[in-house]
């Protein structure tokens, strides 16, 4: 369910649309906000914020769940039979093109950053494979590694996810923070990239198509992400040789 925020708090809606050029029509799923008085920022049903609307400050009509605001002051009047006056039928809120890639590109950000802190496997030098989270949190005490390391210690305590904290060689906290980095600056090249795409689209069908992992088209891709790519590539070409015994 969509939801809109007036004056800090959320309220779930039904739906949201204009129903005349200075009017706007609001069905709440629960009770509406008594105060306008400030900017009504509208959400999608799957809570990325998506346009914020200004200027509607003024309750054109009041039907109890059902809210009309106006832009431009005006109250609502009953309309005069003689004069055949009418409503304008119902036309749905269409965000421009600039809100769809606010949207989107917020809705890249939370998925880059959902992906760095779930975090990463490493392969260890006696063959093991252990799991490090990377919150902000995490990422910090790496770096306290990378110094411990930088000053020769030799032993430094550490745990994988899930797991009592233990002494790592140097050798294995090394390969812990670089492969944790390496993760880190991926995905953080991949979503500047991404960001550089949504803003070169031109219609809300291809802002649509977007979504965090699909393949960015070369002409947003960075000198940086290119490099990645190549690396990967090598990787998976090797990882496909067959392997020759004597």
């Amino acid at each position: 369910m969509e939801k809109i925020k007036v004056k800090g708090k959320l309220y779930e809606i039904r739906s949201i649309q204009t129903i005349e050029p200075h009017v706007l029509q609001i069905v709440f799923a629960c009770t509406p906000p008594t105060k306008w008085n400030g900017d009504i920022v509208l959400y999608t049903s799957g809570d990325i914020e998506c346009a914020v609307l200004t200027g509607w400050n003024t309750v054109h009509r009041d039907e109890g769940q059902t809210v009309y605001l106006s832009d431009d002051g005006s109250v609502y009047q009953t309309p005069d039979p003689d004069t055949g006056g009418e409503i304008l039928p119902p036309e749905p809120y269409e965000p421009t093109l600039e809100e769809l890639q606010v949207a989107k590109k917020r809705e890249i950000s939370q998925a880059c950053e959902t992906a760095i802190y779930f975090g990463v496997d490493v392969t260890l030098t006696d063959g093991s494979t252990e799991h490090f989270s990377l919150t902000e949190h995490d990422q910090l005490n790496l770096f306290g590694k990378q110094v411990q390391l930088a000053a020769g210690t030799t032993e430094l305590e550490y745990h994988a996810d899930g797991q009592p904290c233990r002494y790592y060689s140097a050798e294995d906290m090394q390969i812990i923070t670089s492969t944790a980095m390496a993760y880190v600056s991926y995905h953080t090249t991949y979503c500047n990239a991404v960001n550089m795409w949504i803003a070169g689209c031109e219609t809300a069908d291809e802002i649509q198509q977007i979504y965090y992992g699909a393949d960015v088209p070369e002409q947003y891709q960075s000198d940086v992400l290119k490099a990645y790519i190549a690396t990967e590539k090598e990787r998976a070409g090797d990882a496909d040789e067959p392997q020759v015994t004597e």
